[in-house]
């Protein structure tokens, strides 16, 4: 009896420590359980990496602060004749009136061109307290009055001190003292992924800044164009009509951006914006300041555009793609004297290696007229190097036809077409010469050219400089032809077509 009691109380009591054992105990380790599987996985095998968290140097107010003052709104006035009129001005409707009411014939005043005033406004910026603006070419060009605006709300009339059309970029002066000026940083250093803002005058929204990252460098927009000097930077920071000449803004609060152009189907914004590198505007500036102009070198060949493929790599034996393909040797210049030739590739100058035809352009346009440079190149697949003294590339607008000689004979001035002067007459062809006028009864007038075509090509040969224009024309002697491709623009449309001029005696 004794032994079944104590039996029950030993199951009792194991009863009682087993249930509390269930009841307690184990909850405490489920929970543990839980809460090991959801806790994050250790760094030696963590999935994500943490958030990352803003730079504490990342301050657009801080820059917008510094840089805000020294930009300025630029209004330009030009003045412009519009086309004549068929109609008198006072009465355009007294011809309709006197027909078909039997009025009195009236003697009818002749139709006159009239001026009329534009304003083009843009965006510049201080840089320097004694008043110095940098803007763009496009803003200024052939500007009868030009204005500066701050932030403050001060006028000043400014004064065109040099203008660069090849780079778009134009220099300003106001009388003014310790004014507030951003400064020119090293675009060179550059990388694509940074912050950047845009500071300008944005469709009229004055002093607006947006903000966006680099999204490429080395871009060129001239589409074959060779008298521009293209090696912009591509950034999304929202660009729009009017910020043409502000500051494009790192986040040290430095220049290093001139901004310039944009990239779009409805001529707003769509993230693909284009400014000009302040390592560019630099050497541009200072020229301007000191000379009013700017003075490059050449080595007078013409360059392929297009760049080296690798069928043409194949062709000419090149151990790579890299480097600039001679066309062809300007007669006299620096380069036929010494000893370049059409399919030679350039492949260092000075021994700096050259990428391509833009990057040859650049290297060669900053080394002072007059310089003995080294020039290597591929020959029939064997490496060379020629001393080279690199001669003065002609500015812009410079070294038309004289009025004498065979190409007055055909009666046509031309002069090249430039990416700056296409934009401004609204063409889309950016290369080529055009021609400026034709003689009144000149056999070209007969042949139906007209003042506003564009020559491509002279007896099958492309034409893009006055030289090479001269070099076909001044070949000819009289009762000679020559065949011409030419290209007629108007409105959305262009016409091309081939017309032969005989050389007149």
């Amino acid at each position: 009896m004794k032994k079944i009691v104590w039996i029950s109380l030993a199951s009792f009591f194991l009863g009682i420590f087993l249930a509390g054992y269930i009841f307690v105990y184990l909850p405490d380790k489920k929970a543990e359980t839980r809460s090991f599987l959801d806790r994050p996985p250790s760094l030696g095998g963590k999935l994500f990496a943490d958030s990352p968290q803003v730079k504490p140097d990342l301050d657009f107010v801080r820059i917008s602060e510094i840089v805000g003052p020294a930009v300025v709104r630029i209004d330009a006035e030009r003045t412009q004749r519009s086309p004549m009129s068929g109609f008198d001005e006072s009465d355009p409707f007294g011809e309709f009136w006197d027909r078909f009411f039997g009025a009195p014939q009236r003697p009818r005043r002749q139709p006159q061109p009239r001026s009329f005033t534009t304003t083009v406004q843009g965006t510049g910026f201080f840089i320097s307290a004694d008043g110095y603006i940098v803007t763009n070419n496009h803003i200024v060009e052939n500007a009868a009055k030009v204005k500066a605006f701050t932030v403050q709300g001060e006028e000043y009339p400014a004064k065109v001190i040099g203008t660069d059309p090849p780079t778009d970029i134009a220099l300003l002066k106001v009388e003014a003292k310790n004014i507030p000026f951003a400064e020119l940083g090293d675009s060179s250093a550059l990388k694509v992924g940074e912050w950047v803002l845009a500071i300008g005058n944005p469709l009229g929204m004055e002093h607006t800044v947006t903000a966006g990252i680099v999204s490429a460098k080395g871009r060129q927009l001239g589409l074959g164009d060779l008298t521009s000097y293209e090696d912009f930077i591509q950034t999304d920071a929202a660009i729009n009509r009017g910020n043409s000449g502000g500051p494009l803004v790192n986040m040290k609060g430095e220049v290093i951006g001139i901004n310039s152009n944009i990239l779009t189907p409805s001529g707003g914004n769509v993230g693909i914006g284009f400014a000009i590198p302040s390592s560019m505007a630099k050497k541009v500036v200072l020229q301007l300041k000191e000379k009013g102009q700017v003075v490059r070198g050449m080595l007078g060949v013409q360059i392929a555009t297009r760049p080296i493929d690798q069928d043409t790599q194949k062709s000419l034996n090149l151990k790579s793609r890299k480097g600039a393909l001679i066309n062809s040797v300007t007669a006299g210049g620096p380069a036929e004297k010494a000893g370049l030739k059409p399919y030679d590739v350039v492949i260092e100058v000075n021994g700096q290696p050259v990428e391509n035809a833009n990057d040859l352009r650049l290297k060669v346009a900053d080394i002072a007229p007059g310089t003995k440079v080294e020039v290597k190149v591929v020959r029939d697949g064997k490496e060379m190097t020629v001393s080279v003294t690199v001669g003065v590339l002609q500015a812009e607008g410079a070294g038309r036809p004289s009025p004498e000689g065979s190409a007055s004979s055909l009666g046509l001035t031309v002069e090249p077409l430039t990416q700056a002067l296409a934009r401004r007459l609204g063409f889309r062809t950016t290369q080529g010469l055009l021609i400026r006028e034709v003689d009144e009864g000149s056999v070209a007038e007969r042949r139906g050219l007209q003042a506003g075509d564009i020559i491509l090509e002279a007896n099958r040969q492309k034409v893009e400089t006055v030289e090479q224009w001269e070099a076909v024309v001044k070949k000819l002697k009289p009762g000679e032809t020559v065949l011409l491709f030419v290209r007629r623009e108007g409105g959305n449309q262009s016409q091309d077509f081939i017309v032969t001029l005989r050389v007149e005696g």
